[in-house]
């Protein structure tokens, strides 16, 4: 079992920034890729980001060159750095551990950019 909790979600105005944070425990060891996702009310949740130990990181077209996962694996922690923020990425954003016996979420922290 994975556990997930996120942290850092807000308002803020657009063209702001934001730090989420995503502490993990349980069998860390089993997973292979750390994501985050979001999702707006009634629709189907979108890839953000992803990092790997062997690919690195990857992004949605979408947030190319705004947004930075990252990783400290002293704390066990993933983070994503979200710059320039707009009103449509208004989505709770989710933390995504896949790990080798099946995918795990975390509960979900809301971002609000007002415009």
């Amino acid at each position: 079992q994975v556990q997930l909790v996120e942290s850092g979600g807000g308002l803020l105005q657009a063209g702001g920034s934001l730090r989420l944070s995503c502490a993990t425990s349980g069998s860390i060891f089993t997973i292979n890729a750390m994501c985050w996702y979001r999702q707006a009310p009634g629709m189907q949740s979108e890839f953000v980001a992803n990092i790997t130990s062997v690919v690195g990181t990857r992004y949605a077209d979408s947030v190319k060159c705004r947004f930075t996962i990252s990783r400290e694996d002293a704390k066990n922690k993933v983070y994503l750095q979200m710059n320039s923020l707009k009103p449509e990425e208004t989505d709770v954003y989710y933390c995504n551990a896949k790990a080798v016996q099946g995918n795990y979420w975390g509960q979900g922290t809301q971002v609000t950019v007002s415009s």
